[in-house]
């Protein structure tokens, strides 16, 4: 964290937080040979939703990445998810001291679509996280107006290591 956050950045629900995304993070995985995402992430914070339209162009869906410490810092992002109609799925990031709650309950809690996937995710683990990605390439082939999804979108051995 640095100090030019500080006044901004409401951490009173992490008080042990040292360290923050200061604007954007790329990633790359291939999931099968002909399936490579490109991942771009951004703070959920209201300084950084400018980047939101350029980085939802050409995307195939989102995810939101919920804290239980601090649920309430996901309805800027479900709400706009929702209102560009791009699909998206909730992952639950698992800390230690953090709450653990029922996926139905966070449903509730985040006024959820039943049809919008609630997942438990340690992002911190590189399986947590390929598993999440392709439930959220399942659901962007499911509401896809193109052709039924492929059954068998699961990550390869080698990128689960």
């Amino acid at each position: 964290m640095t100090a030019a956050a500080e006044g901004l950045d409401d951490v009173t629900a992490v008080p042990q937080k040292a360290t923050t995304t200061v604007a954007m993070d790329f990633g790359r995985i291939t999931l099968e040979s002909d399936l490579v995402l490109y991942l771009f992430g951004t703070p959920g914070q209201q300084r950084f939703w400018f980047m939101w339209d350029d980085l939802v162009r050409g995307a195939i869906g989102a995810v939101v990445l919920a804290d239980t410490r601090r649920l309430d810092d996901c309805f800027p992002a479900l709400d706009y998810f929702e209102s560009c109609a791009l699909p998206y799925v909730v992952a639950v990031n698992h800390f230690d001291d953090a709450p653990r709650h029922a996926p139905e309950e966070l449903r509730e809690a985040l006024a959820l679509a039943p049809d919008v996937p609630v997942l438990a995710m340690d992002a911190r683990r590189r399986i947590s996280v390929v598993d999440t990605l392709v439930t959220l390439v399942r659901r962007a082939l499911a509401l896809s107006p193109g052709p039924a999804a492929p059954a068998g979108a699961r990550a390869t051995t080698a990128e689960r290591s």
